[in-house]
């Protein structure tokens, strides 16, 4: 339990820490949303609004803890959420690049799931 907590946090002010240097640079027409489930262990950072008479919706950062390992599903950040986790002293084996099919994760340096 106290491993989950930990993975929480450390999740949680990554993703605080993109949304606040995102909103530097705000577009008025597009909401930046972060919502974080410490229930279901689930993180998600997206985009929503109009812009140019279309609509813009997507998750920049999907993040989902299970089984003591962080599920990266979806990650348009520059750096990459694992090289932020690796930096915040997450081992490789407990982060699964889940955007990734089984079979290609095989040949990362990280868990396989």
């Amino acid at each position: 339990m106290e491993k989950l907590i930990g993975y929480q946090n450390i999740v949680k002010n990554i993703l605080t820490q993109y949304d606040k240097l995102s909103s530097k640079i705000p577009d008025p027409d597009i909401d930046e949303i972060l919502i974080f489930d410490d229930e279901r262990s689930q993180y998600l950072w997206f985009s929503v609004g109009w812009k140019n008479n279309r609509r813009v919706n997507g998750a920049s950062v999907y993040i989902r803890i299970k089984n003591d390992k962080i599920y990266i599903e979806e990650d348009w950040t520059e750096e990459g959420m694992a090289t932020e986790l690796l930096r915040e002293g997450v081992p490789k084996e407990d982060i699964v690049l889940a955007f990734h099919d089984p079979e290609t994760r095989k040949l990362t340096e990280f868990a396989v799931a």
